[in-house]
């Protein structure tokens, strides 16, 4: 028995949504003049698998009135760039197609100046019966929902459709993977029967609203075009972001993420665990960026997986012990794969729910805090610079290879992530200013940066969800050490050296 959805009908009513997953931002009845329901897509950007979606689906034929869906992409967020503008525009032109001759009205607005959507969002509130938005616990998203929630003018919702494990059920961070491993196998049984809806745009019939004409924002908000959802870069060059973050290789959108991780689900699966850590094996799921950008659902995952697992809610295991493997009652490699992204993916949007001080380096654990600063003033040599960093210029050929496949495609692979950071704690001044510098690096050249995972990976190195290790060195203290020369000697990296351009010898020292 695998885990559906009816696609002939809404996931959820008004009466049945999941109240866990909504927050009521600004309380007030819908509008009963409004002209439609208005849903702001700003992080589950896509047209499926959409709790937020089948929120604004459930009120407009509670209310009758047309659906539109706002998908907004501004030009001066953090570290806006070609690179993650081209993969979020790739998105948008996916949705516009799937929205073609269906009963909504999707409308793509791409800032073409600084500040040009401002009074956007208000002036259609002035309009709409209610607004309908993504609840999302990092990056600069809940500050501008916070804002929004001060100036729109109708009743006001966000819904989390981050993860399998709502963020409102849980009371605190966990320190550890464990501990929130044991909290989802104690809570995460009673969630599991509630999905979204797998194609609701399919099946719709709402009265349907031809054109938006935005009046009273002082400035024009006319639909991104054609051309401009392309990405092409002449197009993107008008942009005012960073050009010098170019384009990747990765195209964005829910069809290049059905795509990937249909090819991981039949074709790598079966060697997950084998894999997953070997950077000549392309073991990995390649999911995160799309993960990132909403462009999948975690839902529809757990419901593939189930399918071929034919496996059901029913049949996961009793008790909490916090165990890797065995809860699920799937396949070593499945579970495997569901341990990383849902045990360690979710434990960051946790973390980053309960932490509004996620990406500072006072959030790390007491412990590692007081060895850090025990070993802040040790000799640290050699020391580089960001812009050595950026560039690749260390003596280490592994760092220097990972370093290059950020930069060139958006991507690094996931187990020498860990070894990435860990040298940069090596090389910096300061602990803090590693933080720092490993946080500009990957926000500025990862599509999955400015994400929960993202941080958990880079407060890992330092301490985060880990626990102390011996013996006690220099400038860790008991951070968990790794080291280039044992990290080559347990992967295989023949392949992957040579096509990051790296022809040296390994070594831990100049």
């Amino acid at each position: 028995m695998g885990m559906t959805t009816d696609a002939g009908s809404s996931s959820a009513t008004l009466q049945s949504f999941p109240e866990e997953r909504l927050r009521v931002l600004v309380d007030r009845p819908p509008r009963p003049d409004g002209e439609f329901v208005l849903y702001w897509m700003i992080a589950q950007r896509r047209l499926s698998w959409n709790f937020a979606l089948d929120r604004a689906i459930a009120w407009a034929e509670a209310l009758g009135k047309p659906l539109i869906v706002l998908e907004a992409l501004r030009c001066d967020y953090p570290w806006a760039s070609d690179r993650i503008h081209r993969f979020v525009l790739e998105g948008m032109a996916e949705n516009a197609r799937r929205a073609a001759g269906k009963r909504l009205l999707y409308f793509p607005y791409v800032e073409p100046a600084v500040g040009a959507g401002k009074g956007l969002l208000r002036a259609l509130s002035r309009r709409a019966a209610l607004i309908v938005t993504d609840d999302f616990p990092c990056f600069f998203l809940p500050r501008m929902v916070d804002a929004a929630a001060r100036q729109v003018e109708c009743r006001f919702e966000a819904v989390d459709g981050n993860g399998l494990l709502p963020l409102a059920a849980t009371d605190a961070a966990s320190p550890t993977a464990y501990a929130f491993r044991r909290i989802l196998q104690k809570k995460l049984p009673q969630y599991l029967d509630s999905m979204p809806t797998a194609s609701p745009v399919d099946i719709l019939e709402l009265p349907t609203i031809e054109k938006l004409l935005v009046k009273g924002s002082g400035r024009p908000c006319d639909r991104a075009s054609d051309d401009l959802l392309s990405g092409s870069a002449a197009a993107l060059a008008r942009l005012p972001i960073d050009h010098s973050v170019g384009a990747a290789a990765l195209h964005g959108g829910s069809a290049a993420a059905e795509t990937t991780w249909q090819d991981f689900l039949y074709r790598k699966l079966l060697l997950y665990a084998e894999n997953r850590n070997q950077p000549d094996e392309d073991g990995a799921s390649g999911l995160s960026p799309y993960l990132h950008f909403g462009h999948i659902s975690v839902h529809q995952i757990l419901n593939d997986l189930a399918a071929v697992e034919r496996w059901s809610p029913e049949d996961v295991g009793a008790g909490a012990s916090g165990a890797r493997a065995g809860w699920w009652r799937m396949s070593p490699p499945a579970e495997a794969f569901l341990d990383q992204a849902v045990t360690w993916r979710e434990v960051g949007y946790h973390f980053c729910h309960h932490r509004p001080d996620y990406d500072r380096f006072s959030s790390l654990p007491a412990w590692a805090l007081a060895t850090l600063a025990k070993h802040a003033s040790d000799l640290r040599s050699p020391r580089y610079e960001l812009e050595d960093l950026a560039a690749a210029r260390t003596y280490d050929p592994l760092w220097n290879a990972a370093q290059r496949q950020l930069v060139a495609s958006g991507q690094m692979h996931n187990y020498l992530r860990m070894l990435w950071g860990k040298k940069v704690l090596e090389w910096t001044a300061t602990p803090a200013e590693a933080v720092a510098t490993l946080i500009e690096l990957n926000n500025r050249y990862a599509l999955d940066g400015r994400n929960p995972n993202s941080y958990s990976g880079i407060f890992w190195c330092f301490g985060r969800f880990d626990r102390p290790w011996g013996p006690e060195r220099p400038i860790f203290g008991t951070v968990r050490y790794m080291s280039s020369a044992n990290t080559a000697r347990k992967l295989h990296l023949k392949g992957y050296l040579a096509r990051h351009g790296v022809q040296t010898t390994l070594a831990d020292a100049p």
